[in-house]
């Protein structure tokens, strides 16, 4: 019985892995398809999004299976159920790849100069990502932590290009559209870095049975 569960739990990780790489595919494309132009590789990654929630059943169906079979406690209990939690957030940033893909189809930019701002903030939180499901898999506390104390970095890449793109607002050739259409997948980016370090919150709790995020609620003085 043990033997069959160990395999499950194997075959867990390996499917978790496998979801990993798919989100990281579909931001890969969509940051390739921004910085090249390419309306038929954004239209590839958008029609795509399907597969990362097929994955996300799959691996649902698993860990239920675990649970419903098994009947897991303590650690493996944390680990089942951590693994459900990851695979929300994997889902959202497989969406919201597919979301900056979506505008890249309808995006008419051509000054490359400003896309590097977009292309440092999407480098590290695909970086993120990579990391964050390592550090589930590999069960690496000291990776994960190191996931959360680089959401501070994206939020700043946010900060920058807000200013940056509202900057050229005034200039000449920059249609308002445009510039929006910018800013959101800045902030589909941030969004992803989130979700990132959610992932590693959860691959924290896994080990320690206790999320980072939360925290004792502060004491009120009661008045006599």
């Amino acid at each position: 019985m043990r033997e069959h569960f160990n395999q499950q739990l194997v075959q867990l990780n390996a499917e978790l892995e496998n979801l990993g790489q798919l989100c990281d595919n579909a931001l890969a494309g969509a940051i390739k398809a921004l910085q090249e132009g390419d309306n038929e590789l954004a239209r590839k990654i958008y029609k795509s999004d399907f597969v990362v929630d097929q994955k996300e059943r799959e691996v649902e169906n698993l860990c239920l299976n675990i649970i419903l079979h098994q009947q897991p406690i303590a650690s493996d209990l944390r680990l089942v159920s951590s693994a459900l939690k990851l695979i929300t957030d994997m889902e959202r940033i497989g969406d919201q790849a597919s979301d900056i893909a979506e505008i890249v189809m309808g995006l008419d930019y051509k000054e490359q100069s400003n896309f590097k701002l977009i292309e440092e903030m999407a480098k590290a939180s695909r970086a993120m990502v990579q990391d964050a499901v390592r550090s589930f898999i590999t069960q690496d506390m000291e990776l994960a932590r190191n996931v959360i104390d680089r959401d501070d970095v994206v939020d700043n890449y946010l900060v920058q290009a807000r200013e940056l793109m509202v900057g050229l607002i005034n200039e000449q050739g920059h249609s308002p559209k445009t510039i929006v259409d910018l800013i959101m997948i800045a902030k589909y980016l941030e969004r992803i870095a989130d979700h990132a370090t959610n992932v590693a919150n959860w691959a924290i709790f896994q080990l320690v049975g206790e999320h980072p995020d939360k925290h004792p609620a502060p004491q009120v003085a009661m008045q006599a």
